[in-house]
């Protein structure tokens, strides 16, 4: 009979052999991914918005140019679109820009720079005193709806008060129309029926029914 199923006496002794001591010399293999990565800290190369590049350019005069320049290519689709100049001018005015007193202004401009700066500041005005006009109007509108349906709403309450009550109406007339038993089911069943003299005779010949038959039949 083989003995090579069975275990030997080293195996069977758990690990205390030489160098079978400590678990982790026990293997020599290890899984690619247990390999230390990305030991290395990556930084913003030229032309990726790196500090030095973020300091030196103006963020705030960048989206201004851009609102301006998204500002005109809407006003110019909706004109193209067959847009009235009413519809333009409320266009402009719902995306005017936000003017601050604040703001820096620059001296080394030209005076094209200048000029061109006034006419788009009194444009700017106009656009902002007809936006204040219409939201004016809005207004007013709102409080002559509000104002008419508080009305009407009183006059719907009032008429209900005059009506709910019927001693202040003089126009009710309180007759009784109809009576009360109008509607029965069994009302005047037998109406136009002589019950008199009518009673169940067990006999055919002495029945009314033969007496009449009779009467009307042989005579």
């Amino acid at each position: 009979m083989t003995t090579a199923a069975r275990p030997t006496w080293d195996t069977a002794r758990g690990g205390r052999g030489k160098g079978e001591g400590d678990l982790s010399a026990l293997s020599k293999q290890y899984s690619s991914r247990d390999l230390p990565s990305h030991n290395k800290l990556k930084h913003r190369q030229v032309g990726q918005d790196t500090i030095d590049e973020v300091r030196s350019r103006d963020l705030r005069k960048e989206l201004e140019e851009k609102e301006h320049l998204a500002q005109r290519e809407r006003a110019k689709e909706k004109s193209g679109r067959g847009g009235t100049a009413e519809q333009v001018k409320r266009a402009r005015l719902e995306h005017a820009p936000n003017l601050d007193a604040d703001d820096p202004v620059d001296d080394d401009d030209d005076d094209d720079d200048d000029s061109d700066e006034s006419d788009d500041e009194d444009d700017t005005a106009e656009l902002l005193a007809e936006l204040q006009r219409i939201k004016k109007e809005r207004a007013q509108e709102e409080m002559r709806k509000e104002k008419e349906k508080k009305e009407e709403e009183e006059r719907v309450r009032m008429e209900n008060i005059m009506s709910g009550n019927p001693l202040l109406n003089p126009q009710n007339n309180f007759s009784v129309k109809r009576r009360w038993d109008d509607d029965v089911v069994f009302k005047n069943c037998a109406k136009g029926e002589d019950s008199k003299g009518q009673h169940f005779i067990n006999d055919m010949l002495r029945s009314e029914f033969h007496k009449k038959f009779m009467e009307k039949y042989v005579k």
